[in-house]
C-alpha cells in the first residue's frame, strides 16, 4: 500500500538552488536530500544510533546502488520515496530585494545578508551586496509538491516532515538560514514536545558520535534559540547574523588548529596545515543550524545545535597533542557558543516549555 500525500512549499527566506548553470530554479533532487537527511534523525533512535543499519535502512526506502544480498551479489533497488513538483520553472530573484543592514560589531563592518550568504552573494563597491548567481528563488515563492511513500514507512516520513517544517532549509549556505522552507498542509501525528523529546539526547551523549543524530540537551533544556519577534526576514537575517558574529567571536584563534575550527572548517585566513596538506580537501559544516520561521505576523529566526565530535576523517590528521585537545575541549567549547546564545543581551532565548 502506497500513501499519497500533498503540500504546498514556500520559501521564508530567499533560496539559492541553482541548476546545471548556476541558475536558481525549482528542482525535485534537493528536496529528495532534504527528505533524506531528516529522515536519519527520525529514524536514527530506531537503529540504536547505528550508522551502519541506518545506511542499510534509508537505501532500501530511498534507493541504493551498494547493498548486497547473503550470497555477494548487488541488491540495488529503486527508490520507494517518489516526489514530484508542479514546476520546475526558474527563479525570479535577479537583484538583491532589500538594503542589507551593517554589522558594525566587528573590525571590517559587512552586511548581514553578506556574512551569512558569502558564495551566493558578493560584494560591489557601488552596489553593495549583489547576487553572484544569475537568479534566485525569492522568499514567498511557493509550489506544490507530491510524495508518495509506502504505508509502512509513513510513520517515519511524517516524522520528517515535521523535522523539517521546524529544522529545514535547502539550498547554498542553507546552514545559515537561507532557503527556509514552509510545507502547508502537514497533519503532525505527534505532538511538538512529544517530537523534539523522541529525537534528541544529552549533548555530552551527543559527542559520542561523530555524525549528527539527535537535537542536543543540556540542563537548561534543548538546545533551541530564538529572536524576538521580527518584522521581516531581513530582520531576521541580521539578528541571526549578529549572534553568528558573537559566538564565534568568543573563541580566538592561536598558531595552526585551535578550538575554533571545531565550529566549522575552512575559515578564511586560519587554515590547519594538517587538513589541508593532503587531499582530499577538509570541510566540516557547523553543528549549528539557522532558520527563519513564519510567526504570526511576523517571523522568528531560529538555531538549532544537532551535536556530534570532530569527524574521526578530521582528528586523525591532528598530532597526538590536538587530538588530546579535542578530547579534553570540545565540549567546553560548544558550551562557550551556548553560552552566548543564553545571553539574552545577544538578542536570542532559550524556546521554553518543550
Amino acid at each position: 500500500m502506497m500513501v499519497k500525500q500533498q503540500y504546498t512549499v514556500s520559501f521564508v527566506t530567499p533560496a539559492f538552488l541553482g541548476d546545471a548553470e548556476q541558475n536558481g530554479a525549482w528542482r525535485t533532487p534537493p528536496f529528495k536530500a532534504l527528505l533524506r537527511q531528516w529522515w536519519r534523525i527520525a529514524a536514527a533512535k530506531d537503529h540504536d544510533y547505528s550508522h551502519e543499519r541506518l545506511r542499510e535502512t534509508e537505501g532500501r526506502l530511498f534507493g541504493n546502488a551498494w547493498l548486497k544480498k547473503p550470497d555477494g551479489k548487488l541488491d540495488a533497488s529503486q527508490s520507494f520515496v517518489r516526489l514530484r513538483l508542479d514546476t520546475w520553472r526558474p527563479g525570479k530573484l535577479k537583484i538583491w530585494p532589500v538594503k542589507d543592514p551593517r554589522l558594525t560589531e566587528i573590525k571590517n563592518p559587512v552586511g548581514a545578508h553578506l556574512y551569512l550568504g558569502y558564495g551566493p552573494l558578493n560584494n560591489e563597491k557601488s552596489k553593495g551586496t549583489v547576487l553572484k548567481m544569475n537568479a534566485s528563488l525569492q522568499n514567498g515563492d511557493s509550489a506544490q509538491l507530491r510524495l508518495m511513500f509506502p504505508e509502512k514507512a509513513q510513520g517515519d516520513l511524517i516524522k520528517t516532515l515535521c523535522l523539517i517544517q521546524k529544522f529545514g532549509t535547502l539550498g547554498g549556505r542553507s546552514r545559515n538560514g537561507w532557503g527556509s522552507v514552509d510545507f502547508n498542509g502537514i497533519t503532525p501525528q505527534i505532538s511538538d514536545n512529544d517530537l523534539l523529546q523522541a529525537v534528541s539526547l544529552p549533548f555530552a551523549q551527543c559527542l559520542t558520535l561523530d555524525w549528527p543524530h539527535a537535537l542536543g540537551k543540556d540542563a537548561n533544556g534543548l538546545l533551541l534559540w530564538e529572536t524576538s519577534l521580527c518584522k521581516d526576514w531581513s530582520d531576521a537575517m541580521r539578528a541571526l547574523g549578529l549572534i553568528k558574529i558573537r559566538f564565534r567571536t568568543a573563541l580566538n584563534f592561536g598558531t595552526g588548529f585551535s578550538l575554533r575550527h571545531l565550529l566549522a572548517y575552512p575559515v578564511t585566513k586560519h587554515d590547519v596545515r594538517e587538513w589541508d596538506r593532503r587531499p582530499p580537501p577538509a570541510r566540516l559544516a557547523n553543528q549549528l543550524r539557522f532558520k527563519v520561521i513564519r510567526r504570526g505576523n511576523g517571523v522568528v529566526g531560529m538555531a538549532c545545535h544537532f551535536p556530534c565530535a570532530l569527524p574521526t576523517s578530521l582528528l586523525t590528521r591532528l598530532s597526538p597533542q590536538e587530538q588530546q585537545l579535542v578530547s579534553r575541549k570540545q565540549q567546553e567549547t560548544w558550551e562557550t557558543v551556548h553560552a552566548v546564545l543564553d545571553d539574552r543581551q545577544n538578542g536570542m532565548h532559550r524556546v521554553e516549555g518543550v
